[in-house]
């Protein structure tokens, strides 16, 4: 299993950074394992050869605050709407397979996007089309870094910035779960792999 070069460097940082998947089972995730497994190193969704009925999510069965994500997806698929995504702070809508919350939004040209996924249902930040292009490599593994720190939220596509964004209502979570998505509607397969975790909660005293 692949561990991010800032991983090894024996700083505090990277002590504090946790693998969220062990690279052979979904220990600690939770979800329809009719759609999801565990392949060659990467959790996997969905099929080439097959229509995804639904959006489908596998999620922590731990919850998170503040936090800096990393992973790396690959997306695969031509017909329909080839899209997935990384849900944080975040739930399960009840008896419902939607998870409502901020997403990392990514396919369909939306790859950088910060999107509000059932709830208010809208780009919170949409990536700029330049700096997308520039930075992502179709069909490849690509990388997402997700910070989020109280109220202020950040997207790295392959090191490139493209979501800053501080949230405005009080009202909205600021812990939840993290989950993977892949969207319904498209023959299409979606892998995540490398996901490693930083706590940026304060120290307490």
């Amino acid at each position: 299993m692949k561990l991010w070069g800032w991983l090894l460097l024996g700083t505090a940082t990277a002590q504090a950074a946790q693998p969220l998947f062990d690279g052979k089972t979904l220990a600690g995730w939770e979800g329809n394992t009719n759609t999801w497994r565990v392949e060659a190193g990467a959790i996997v969704a969905g099929r080439l050869d097959r229509k995804q009925p639904h959006n489908e999510f596998l999620a922590t069965t731990n919850t998170f605050g503040d936090f800096e994500l990393r992973l790396e997806y690959k997306l695969e698929g031509s017909k329909g709407f080839v899209n997935g995504g990384v849900q944080f702070r975040s739930r399960r809508v009840p008896a419902d397979h939607e998870v409502s919350g901020y997403q990392a939004d990514l396919g369909a040209n939306t790859d950088g996007n910060l999107y509000d996924e059932s709830r208010r249902n809208r780009n919170l930040v949409a990536a700029d089309p330049a700096v997308r292009q520039r930075a992502l490599k179709p069909g490849e593994w690509n990388e997402y870094r997700i910070r989020a720190q109280g109220a202020h939220i950040q997207l790295w596509l392959n090191g490139e910035l493209t979501a800053d964004y501080r949230e405005q209502d009080p009202q909205i979570l600021r812990r939840g779960i993290i989950a993977l998505q892949i969207h319904g509607g498209a023959f299409t397969q979606i892998q995540y792999r490398n996901l490693v975790i930083e706590d940026l909660s304060p120290p307490s005293k």
